[in-house]
């Protein structure tokens, strides 16, 4: 039997992580220390250190406009970074939109609402659409489109300078996930998600599955925010290969097997196996 810390050691790690990264930028803005300065958009780490959000990023430049060194070389940190350890490890590590909707999923099971939509009604592309789509109008009205309208922003916005639509937006996300659509906004409609799965398409941590050990429990099923990238369940060992997987580990945790659990591995090779 688990103990709770190791049930939800991850958990705990990522409201660790997540909570840390926005009292940064707040004692940036309230108290100037400036360890980490900006938004999630475009940040300095330490007052050096350029971060910016490559989908962001692509949007600004469908507008025409010119980018600076700056702005390229802190996307090229954050690119090259989360294709390390799995582009949408920023959606369950980093974005704050995250524990609202981890609320409202844990929330469906706790009330029995993922019984009653067996099928989810939309696909998982809309965010990959949703990508084009806000390029074509950034670049036709010459506004990075999505950044006027994102949640993401408007959330981090509202816990750094006060909420305003902040609030709206929480609750609206938090209402369609609970209500509309199981991880509606994170798992089938962002953009950014879908940004951050091209990027870590070929990241090196990923979670292994262990065949023997399985009993075929499927409570990993059940907390997977992307249970399509849990294919290989109960039929071979194998690593998540699945770009959207967010590396949150919740399958991990509730694993009471241990057939679930982080590794690096050859990527290349296993690619070419699944291909065979």
């Amino acid at each position: 039997m688990k103990t709770f810390f190791s049930k939800y050691r991850y958990l705990l790690a990522r409201r660790i992580v997540q909570v840390s990264i926005m009292v940064l930028y707040v004692i940036a803005n309230i108290y100037g220390i400036n360890v980490l300065m900006g938004n999630l958009s475009s940040s300095l780490f330490m007052g050096v250190i350029p971060l910016s959000d490559p989908y962001a990023v692509l949007q600004i430049f469908a507008t025409g406009a010119v980018l600076s060194f700056d702005v390229l070389l802190g996307a090229l940190i954050i690119v090259l970074f989360y294709m390390t350890v799995g582009g949408r490890a920023f959606c369950s590590w980093v974005c704050p939109v995250n524990m609202i909707t981890d609320l409202a999923n844990y929330l469906r099971r706790k009330f029995g609402f993922n019984q009653v939509q067996k099928k989810q009604p939309a696909s998982r592309n809309i965010r990959y659409w949703v990508i084009v789509i806000s390029l074509v109008i950034s670049f036709l009205m010459g506004v990075a489109a999505f950044e006027l309208i994102s949640p993401i922003s408007m959330v981090h916005r509202g816990i750094i300078f006060g909420f305003g639509f902040g609030w709206a937006a929480i609750l609206v996300i938090f209402l369609f996930d609970l209500f509309v659509l199981k991880n509606g906004w994170c798992g089938h409609i962002c953009p950014l998600g879908g940004a951050y799965s091209l990027i870590g398409k070929f990241s090196f941590i990923r979670v292994h599955h262990n065949v023997d050990n399985c009993t075929e429990c499927m409570k990993c099923k059940e907390v997977c925010p992307e249970v399509q990238v849990l294919s290989m369940i109960t039929k071979e060992s194998k690593p998540v290969l699945g770009a959207e997987c967010t590396n949150c580990a919740r399958c991990i945790e509730v694993c009471d097997d241990d057939a679930l659990n982080f590794s690096i591995k050859n990527l290349k090779k296993e690619r070419q196996n699944e291909v065979q």
